[in-house]
């Protein structure tokens, strides 16, 4: 067990200091806009207000749906 915690810690910590040399190699690697972020915001919540929405009906009308 404290072989595989060790083994997952070196590959990790290799990833890591793999992905801030490219940083620093690239320093415009493309930001994420305000809009993307919006537009995903609104996205995740829409889909949340569904599924809500559907478990909402799906427990209103359990009982009617059974015999289905």
């Amino acid at each position: 067990m404290h072989y595989l915690a060790a083994k997952t810690a070196v590959a990790l910590s290799a990833a890591w200091s793999k992905g801030l040399q490219e940083a620093r190699r690239r320093p415009d690697r493309g930001d994420i806009s305000i809009t993307t972020v919006i537009i995903w915001v609104a996205a995740i919540g829409g889909a949340i207000a569904i599924a809500g929405t559907i478990a909402a009906v799906v427990a209103k009308y359990n009982g009617k749906l059974s015999g289905i």
